[in-house]
């Protein structure tokens, strides 16, 4: 599993003191907010940054980085990736970052069968859909207890699949 997981990206500056506009890719702009640390990849290292300050602000993450004093220094940062150490990163009990589900695979739990694997998952306010990559092309199936069964970061996903949700593809 990767230790840091991409959380946000820097978009601007802020003010004229060294703070910068961050979008948020975390559950909430909260989150990414709370965050200590944060890391810049340059190749393959990464490199820790202290957060002194975070704040919400219209949708945006507001962040006051350690070493970054002035405006020069926060534009040179605009279109950068963040990164957080995933053990920083609250989350809810029985739940997974996205980028551990991908490349599982997705199986009947009655018969075992395996329909393919998770390409993807989309983002909704109601629920997540995955992305379900087959033989024949691309399912889609929402992530509601309905249909998955159980998840299992080293068996798969398992899934109760309708009739027609499959076999058209």
């Amino acid at each position: 599993m990767e230790k840091y997981l991409e959380i946000g990206k820097i978009v601007n500056t802020h003010g004229f003191r060294g703070d910068v506009k961050a979008q948020s890719w975390t559950d909430s702009p909260e989150v990414l907010a709370k965050i200590k640390y944060i890391y810049l990849k340059n190749k393959n290292e990464y490199q820790q940054i202290k957060v002194q300050k975070g704040s919400v602000h219209k949708g945006m993450v507001l962040l006051k980085l350690e070493g970054i004093d002035d405006f020069d220094s926060a534009n040179a940062l605009r279109e950068t990736t963040i990164y957080a150490d995933r053990k920083d990163i609250p989350k809810a009990k029985d739940s997974f970052f996205i980028v551990d589900l991908i490349g599982l695979d997705v199986i009947d739990v009655d018969s075992g069968r395996v329909y393919g694997k998770i390409k993807d998952v989309m983002q909704y306010g109601i629920h997540d859909i995955y992305t379900v990559e087959t033989e024949k092309g691309e399912v889609l199936i929402p992530a509601v207890s309905e249909f998955v069964k159980k998840i299992s970061l080293e068996e798969g996903i398992f899934i109760k699949a309708i009739e027609g949700m499959f076999d058209e593809v």
